[in-house]
């Protein structure tokens, strides 16, 4: 691995966290199909990435956001993330279901959020944005006042910037696609012609290859 401490997009290509595959592309859930599959959970098994990723997200959210005063993951692939983060910070730590428990209390938020206190909310992926602002409006609606977002990674879509400019809601990561893809041409994670591949991807994903 990696001995930097803040070369995350390094550390998400080495630990195969996220893969570059041009000539195969991966399929969505969404059906869309991309050379780029993300799956940060994937850094949980690895302690020094998992470690840098934690120290990360505390430095951007001291930084950003110094009024904080609980953490909250987005379930299911924030939740391990955020508990480690609070853990550090010595905070408070919730998380937001994507709906509510089907049985017993019912609940969307899991854990003690009180109204007028200051939340960051915490993701691991950012694609269109909508799931993860999901959790913001759960929050908002608890009364919980959300200073705002922190994520590993985001494809920078244009869709996600709307969206967050939209709900109000300001949004910092570690690391981003076109960082990604500086790194992977530099260490020879892809080639020159595979990075035209992967750039024209993202200015129209839903679409490509079509």
């Amino acid at each position: 691995m990696a001995t930097t401490v803040n070369s995350i997009p390094q550390y998400l290509l080495q630990s195969k966290a996220i893969k570059l595959e041009p000539a195969k592309p991966f399929t969505w859930a969404s059906g869309w199909k991309s050379p780029i599959y993300c799956d940060n959970r994937i850094t949980l098994s690895f302690p020094e990435v998992r470690t840098a990723i934690k120290n990360a997200f505390a430095e951007k959210i001291k930084q950003h956001y110094p009024q904080v005063e609980v953490i909250a993951g987005v379930a299911t692939g924030a939740i391990a993330q955020g508990a480690l983060v609070a853990e550090v910070m010595n905070l408070p730590f919730a998380y937001v279901r994507s709906a509510p428990k089907k049985h017993g209390m019912e609940n969307l938020i899991e854990g003690v959020v009180k109204p007028g206190q200051k939340v960051v909310v915490v993701e691991d992926l950012i694609s269109t944005g909508g799931s993860s602002l999901q959790a913001v409006d759960a929050l908002r609606k608890a009364g919980a006042d959300v200073l705002g977002m922190v994520a590993i990674f985001t494809y920078g879509f244009a869709t996600a910037e709307n969206n967050f400019k939209t709900a109000d809601c300001k949004l910092i990561t570690l690391t981003n696609y076109m960082e990604l893809l500086d790194l992977a041409l530099e260490t020879g994670f892809i080639k020159v012609d595979q990075l035209d591949i992967l750039k024209q991807w993202r200015q129209s994903p839903e679409t490509w290859m079509q």
